[in-house]
């Protein structure tokens, strides 16, 4: 029940979102080719951002990651609850650390679409990946970035950076910084992914 008195509206059952999905993919492929046969000019480039849109609306549809359901971004890499960890400036950590060699590649830990490749104070070279449900996987501290671009898909286990020690880790064993927030939150990656 919500503050208001009302109740909330009964989640979609899977068989009306799996319908809801094939009712927009009809839609988008009619809209594909009636664009392509009127304007073959611009078709393409119309086309590549239908598809970019699609691709969001399906990852918006689909379920939060769940417990043990995510591979690590560097496998074969023991797993360190660091979440919650006392930083700088009173900050707590929203995320863990996984320590490997400098140059290490970086794997996303999900299917999803690029929403950042850039840098920042704290985190340095930074990539995030918005993924299944809306939530953002954040790749933090790299020494390089792989050859993605915002508004790449990228499928999981796709190499999306290396290893480093960039912003504020700077001096610190390389390490990649793994962040997911769902709804603007952070929340604790570590349940979410595969031990070994």
């Amino acid at each position: 029940m919500l503050a208001d008195g009302k109740s909330q509206p009964p989640k979609p059952s899977f068989v009306s979102r799996v319908l809801g999905v094939l009712i927009k993919a009809v839609v988008l492929i009619g809209f594909l080719f009636v664009f392509d046969k009127l304007l073959p000019s611009i078709s393409e480039q119309t086309q590549s951002f239908v598809v970019a849109k699609w691709q969001q609306m399906s990852l918006l549809q689909q379920e939060l990651p769940t417990e043990n359901s995510l591979p690590s971004p560097l496998p074969e890499k023991n797993l360190t609850d660091t979440w919650g960890a006392a930083r700088s400036q009173g900050r707590s950590h929203e995320g863990i650390d996984i320590f490997a060699e400098r140059g290490t590649p970086i794997q996303s830990t999900t299917q999803g679409i690029v929403s950042k490749v850039g840098e920042n104070n704290l985190g340095g070279r930074v990539v995030v990946v918005v993924g299944p449900g809306g939530a953002g996987h954040y790749y933090a501290h790299l020494e390089d970035y792989a050859d993605i671009a915002p508004n790449d898909w990228v499928n999981q286990g796709d190499i999306i950076g290396y290893v480093g020690d960039s912003g504020n880790a700077k001096g610190t064993p390389p390490h990649v910084h793994y962040g997911i927030y769902i709804n603007g939150s952070a929340v604790n990656p570590y349940p979410l992914l595969q031990k070994d």
